[in-house]
């Protein structure tokens, strides 16, 4: 059984983590932390008494529970501190949360190989969302014009999405950087043709009603190909979520993306 800690446990993402931790027989709930959130974990969640109470403080939590691993879906603004606490204790980080920047990153990557101890960044858990982006790196090859419009909840902080963007980063190996559409386009409102990657367009939907939508568009003589990649749910991360959970402890440095732990 391995030991797991879920930070932001009291959020919709983390009640969800907290159910999917506790269905897994593999996986054992020690901690859930959240600055609000009060009485037993599983009975919050709608599984039982699991005998795991919601505390306040991350620090004081590893000491008493000793983990293994941290899951953290917080904010980005407190991510990064977490994962540092996690990792100069020995817990290896499961980052669910986007909006890391390069600089943190290399630093989280840096106290990971001080300590010992993984550190585990996922841009998307849903493993649908992996292979999406694996079938648009290898679309890109042949159909080098492309764009990618995410659409997600109007309560998500960052844009564009961690998913959009690692999207991006993948079709970047195997498409050479140029300018898409006419050379000499204007905007007639600004940020109407969307953030620019290498060329690539990245458009960003924020509305009520929406999960975790991408969808990547590729443009050639006489066809398109669009490519598309729904969550319906927050149940369809923890699939995902689990496996590294399982995984992370079997790998060293700064790993990101799910494909790593997949065949």
């Amino acid at each position: 059984m391995i030991k797991v800690l879920v930070s932001g446990a009291y959020g919709r993402m983390g009640q969800a983590v907290v159910k999917a931790v506790l269905e897994d027989e593999e996986l054992e709930l020690v901690g859930a932390v959240d600055i609000v959130g009060e009485g037993d974990a599983g009975e919050v969640v709608g599984f039982g008494k699991c005998d795991v109470n919601y505390t306040r403080d991350l620090v004081t939590t590893i000491n008493e529970t000793h983990p293994q691993v941290m899951v953290d879906f917080t904010i980005p603004d407190v991510v990064f501190e977490n994962a540092s606490v996690a990792i100069k204790n020995k817990v290896a980080p499961v980052i669910g949360t986007t909006g890391l920047s390069d600089e943190q990153k290399k630093e989280l990557e840096k106290l990971s190989k001080e300590n010992d101890t993984p550190v585990f960044i996922a841009p998307n858990f849903a493993i649908g969302a992996v292979l999406m982006m694996q079938m648009a790196k290898q679309a890109a090859k042949y159909m080098p014009e492309v764009e990618i419009i995410e659409l997600h909840h109007d309560k998500k902080l960052d844009a564009p999405s961690g998913t959009a963007l690692q999207t991006a980063a993948l079709i970047s190996e195997v498409r050479k950087a140029h300018i898409q559409g006419n050379p000499n386009e204007k905007e007639k409102v600004a940020g109407a043709r969307g953030a620019d990657v290498d060329g690539m367009h990245i458009h960003s939907v924020r509305l009520p009603g929406y999960v975790a939508h991408q969808e990547v568009i590729f443009g050639g003589l006489g066809q398109t190909l669009t490519i598309r990649h729904d969550s319906l749910n927050r149940e369809s991360f923890m699939p995902g979520v689990c496996l590294a959970a399982k995984q992370i402890l079997g790998h060293k440095g700064l790993i990101i993306g799910l494909d790593k732990f997949m065949d």
